[in-house]
Parts: structure tokens; C-alpha cells; sequence
């Protein structure tokens, strides 16, 4: 029996036809029975960020799909043990189709696939892959690339506030993509940094974001999935940004933009891939262009020249002309970690664990 967490949308029916002939039932056939797909969120589908973005996709799939699939999924759930009895319990319960959606299910994921060599598994923002394991994630620096350099423009005091999660590459990295597009339209902005250990946590995330505005910041980011940095920033009359969706509904005045976390298209091709019996094993690591990362429409404080200079660094990034990580890259210690002319490889991307220069304090260990 599945966890009282799980939610399912049972939307397949089982079909009866039958045909009768000279008085006798000559045919009886029976409807495939429906593909069945589990995701695993760490925090709550009305977190209005990352799980809830996930959920849309999982709503996309019963969308194109109709009676062919039965969708469930089990929110909240913490890394580590108990994600491993959850994914295990839905490997154990006829789901065809896995997908965990967090870095820290990696491990457990890896783990119960070795379990389960018939059930496909699809684990998010991971590297470890295997026969029936496939990876996938958005280039989300490069969004970070866009609200850095708005943020360059737009701040008075020089000052961004960042509420990061956990000390991973792909957080490092958006930290460092952001402050490198910035300090490229003002040389003397300067980010801090307030690390909050979770991914959702509203309570957290609002205390760090009053923290950063009491030490300057005009303007707060956020590597964590909740609203709350952005109404702070609504009531206390400065400026932010959106994370996984489109938070304006919470901030009216103070969402500038947000990076919009689009896997619907994805979900549907991996459902169909199953379906049609041409699933494999497949890393995917997708940004701007493929509108993975996307945006909504800009808040009431961006001027004409911010939108237009937020819509180059988009263009540019999709025509393969600007890459976030081109050099001249100088780290926080002052030294020259990627030299003009050469820009970061995938590699070096994914084991990012430093800052670069313009970003205050030390990074944790």
C-alpha cells in the first residue's frame, strides 16, 4: 500500500466491447491497462515554485495522454530515508514510470532501480545514471544570467541579496552566473549571500530576506522555492525576482521577473517514449533555447532600457553568441579561473564549487 501522502488521479477506465452473432457472444476485449507514472516532490505542489512547476507537469500528462496514464505522487517528501521507502513502494506498486524530482533523491533512486531493472526512473537536477535511469535538468544559470543583469541596472544601493538552499554546484552556479552578468553592467554591485539549508521553508526565506535588506540589498533573489522572499519584498518597498514560477501575484510591484521552470514538454515526450517502447537512458540538460527556462513578462518598476537589455542577453544566449561562463572569469580570491577567450566546459560547470568575484562571505563547506 502506498504512503496516506500519495495522491492519485485514476483516469483510465477499463474498456468492454463485445459483439454478438447468431445469438452468441463471438469477441471480448479488454483496453490496455493504463501506463502508470509516480513523481516524488520534496515539498508541497502549493509551494508555488519548483514542486509546484513539477506538478504542472505531471498535469500535462494526463492532459495529453487522457485515459492511457494514471499519474500519483507523494509530496514533501525529506531527503533520505524515507525518499528511498517512497520510491521504493511506488516501484513495488506497478508504476511503469519514475520521476524524483529533487538532488538528494539521487542516491536513493540509484538504489531501488538496481531493485527494479523493468521500471524506468527520471531523476531530477542528478549525474548518476544507469540502464533503466535517466537524468534531466534545466540550464537554469542561464536564467540567472537575465535577472543578473537587470539587477546590475536596477539596484541603488549596489547591494543583492541571494537566499540560497543547499551549497551544491547547481545553486554555486546560478549564484555565480548572476553575479558575473551583473558586475559586466556595473563593476560595483556586490552580492550577499544568506544560506538557509532548505529548499522550502517560508519562515526561513522570509527572515533571510529581511537579514538582506537590513544589510542594504534593494534588490533579493532566491535559490528556494516559496513566495515569501518576495513578499517581504513587496512590504518593505524594494525590488525581486520570481523563482520557478510567476510569483507577481504575491509581489505586484516588487516581482521584476521570474525564471519560469517549463518540464511540460519533457514529461510528455518521457511518457511517450514509454508508451511507444523507444525509452532509454539519456542525460538531458536543456536551457533558454528549448524553453525549459523561461520567463513571463516583466513587473511595473522595469524600464524600456532594462527589458531591452534583458531581452539581448536571452537572444544572445539562444544564438550561441553569449555563454555566461565565457572569460575573462576571475574567482573570489582574485585569480583567473577561466582566461579571455575560453569559456567554462559542461565538467567544469557541474563540479562548480566556488564563487566568483562579487560575491561576499564564504561558501560553505
Amino acid at each position: 500500500m502506498l504512503s496516506p501522502l500519495v495522491k492519485t488521479t485514476r483516469r483510465a477506465v477499463l474498456g468492454l466491447a463485445s459483439a454478438v452473432a447468431l445469438g452468441a457472444l463471438s469477441s471480448v476485449a479488454f483496453a490496455a491497462d493504463p501506463v502508470k507514472v509516480g513523481f516524488v516532490y520534496v515539498g508541497p505542489i502549493s509551494d508555488h515554485g519548483w514542486t509546484y512547476r513539477h506538478d504542472v507537469g505531471r498535469l500535462a500528462i494526463e492532459e495529453a495522454f487522457g485515459d492511457a496514464v494514471e499519474t500519483t505522487y507523494v509530496e514533501s517528501v525529506p531527503e533520505g530515508a524515507d525518499a528511498e521507502r517512497v520510491i521504493r513502494n511506488l516501484a513495488s506498486s506497478g508504476h511503469d514510470l519514475i520521476f524524483t524530482t529533487s538532488f538528494g533523491y539521487m542516491n536513493p533512486t540509484i538504489k531501488v532501480a538496481r531493485d527494479f531493472p523493468d521500471v524506468k526512473f527520471e531523476h531530477a537536477t542528478g549525474y548518476q545514471r544507469a540502464d533503466n535511469v535517466s537524468t534531466y535538468s534545466a540550464r537554469f544559470y542561464e536564467g540567472r544570467a537575465v535577472l543578473g543583469t537587470m539587477a546590475g541596472m536596477m539596484t541603488e544601493s549596489n547591494v543583492i541579496g541571494y537566499i540560497a538552499s543547499f551549497p551544491i554546484p547547481e545553486v554555486v552556479r546560478g549564484i555565480n552566473a548572476f553575479t558575473i552578468a551583473m558586475r559586466k553592467v556595473n563593476p560595483d554591485a556586490e552580492v550577499k549571500v544568506v544560506w538557509v539549508n532548505t529548499w522550502y521553508d517560508p519562515g526561513k526565506e522570509a527572515d533571510a530576506a529581511k537579514t538582506l535588506i537590513d544589510q542594504g540589498a534593494d534588490i533579493i533573489t532566491q535559490h528556494t522555492d516559496s513566495p515569501a522572499p518576495l513578499q517581504v519584498a513587496q512590504e518593505r518597498g524594494v525590488l525581486g525576482f520570481g523563482q520557478a514560477s510567476d510569483m507577481q501575484s504575491f509581489a505586484p510591484e516588487a516581482q521584476l521577473t521570474s525564471i519560469i521552470d517549463d518540464w511540460n514538454p519533457y514529461y510528455v515526450a518521457r511518457v511517450q517514449a514509454v508508451m511507444d517502447g523507444s525509452w532509454e537512458s539519456q542525460d538531458t540538460w536543456t536551457g533558454i533555447d528549448d524553453g525549459m527556462v523561461g520567463f513571463p513578462g516583466y513587473g511595473p518598476a522595469v524600464s524600456e532600457d532594462v527589458q531591452a537589455a534583458a531581452e539581448t542577453v536571452k537572444e544572445s544566449i539562444v544564438a550561441g553568441t553569449l555563454h555566461p561562463f565565457a572569460g575573462p572569469i576571475v574567482n573570489q580570491a582574485g585569480e583567473v579561473v577561466v582566461e579571455e577567450g575560453e569559456t567554462l566546459d559542461d565538467k567544469a560547470l557541474l563540479g562548480m564549487n566556488y564563487y566568483v568575484e562579487g560575491v561576499q562571505g564564504s561558501l560553505p563547506k
